[in-house]
């Protein structure tokens, strides 16, 4: 792989662009494709997606995340070839729906990516040649338009993966930037064998034990003020439902369905003063702009950000931003 350098960026979306990278991946050997830390249906979806489609074509490819697979992740096909420490020399690097070059982890950020494919509007075109649509509503939405144009072939199993993918950024196709185009994608995906009831159940209403339990001590720390409300995990909460995940488990989502709110909360404690905050926004608000404040980013409806600080701090300094957000911009 390549260092980090400051040579020339690739017009985003431009045709030439699209062509560059069915050549890079034409000449490619070994390939070598990531995404963001804490991974969500997303990025795990499209990282399969592309990966198995280059596989198919006879590519050696390694798919590789600084954390784990989400378990609700698991039954997708080619999920658990997916590794924590990838062995080796690559000739190219791809990464998939991460909007900042950081978001992808230590071990893969000294590298500069060959190409990156996304959907984050904040993404500043990080790779040697990016494809970048902060219009698509998911990056597997990306994948499933262009894959037929790079010479790959849109099988089954790529289709569940980039499909679940679809499903999960969407929460159920329910985002506010949902649209026309992104239904006949997941129409396409079908045609092509995935199974879309049954993805859905998998990467959405399928629940462990520990994670319903999870969600319970969630529920139970349920605050709210004015419009806003707020919930927060601990590292103990975890231990003591015995969850092994540093995720929310998507209880995130689940606030963000409370008809008294406008922005919903999730504080999630990590390790080493250090709190995950997920926010989750009614149509007409933009909480990216809120995780921005933080260093985060997003999506209007959703977004999210690591923040340094005990989880008292964290929560003080977020509760305080996100009420002067809701008081300075009522119509956001």
């Amino acid at each position: 792989m390549k260092p980090v350098n400051r040579m020339r960026i690739t017009t985003m979306n431009d045709p030439q662009t699209l062509l560059a990278i069915r050549q890079t991946l034409q000449a490619a050997q070994r390939i070598l494709i990531t995404s963001h830390i804490r991974p969500d249906g997303d990025a795990i979806g499209s990282m399969l997606g592309f990966g198995l489609a280059l596989q198919q074509a006879g590519k050696e490819v390694v798919m590789a995340l600084s954390d784990s697979v989400p378990q609700n992740m698991l039954h997708l096909p080619g999920s658990r070839e997916i590794v924590r420490a990838p062995k080796g020399k690559f000739d190219t690097f791809i990464v998939v729906d991460a909007a900042d070059i950081k978001r992808i982890g230590a071990a893969f950020n000294s590298h500069q990516p060959d190409i990156q494919i996304d959907h984050h509007v904040t993404n500043p075109g990080y790779a040697r040649l990016n494809w970048v649509d902060p219009e698509a509503v998911a990056t597997a939405a990306i994948l499933a338009e262009i894959l037929p144009q790079l010479g790959l072939e849109i099988t089954r199993p790529v289709a569940e993966a980039l499909l679940t993918a679809i499903i999960t950024d969407t929460i159920g196709f329910r985002t506010s930037n949902m649209n026309p185009k992104a239904l006949r994608i997941a129409a396409d995906l079908m045609e092509k064998g995935a199974n879309l009831p049954e993805l859905y159940y998998r990467g959405l209403v399928q629940r462990s034990f520990e994670e319903a339990r999870y969600w319970g001590v969630g529920l139970s720390t349920l605050q709210k003020k004015g419009r806003i409300i707020w919930s927060t995990l601990t590292q103990a909460d975890r231990r003591t439902v015995g969850y092994n995940g540093n995720d929310d488990a998507d209880l995130a989502n689940l606030l963000s369905s409370i008809s008294e709110c406008d922005i919903a909360i999730l504080f999630n404690e990590q390790k080493h003063d250090h709190v995950k905050v997920s926010w989750r926004a009614q149509p007409g608000w933009d909480v990216s702009k809120l995780a921005a404040q933080f260093g985060g980013g997003g999506h209007p409806a959703a977004a999210g950000a690591e923040i340094n600080g005990s989880l008292e701090e964290v929560q003080a300094k977020v509760l305080a931003a996100t009420e002067d957000f809701i008081s300075s911009n009522p119509t956001s």
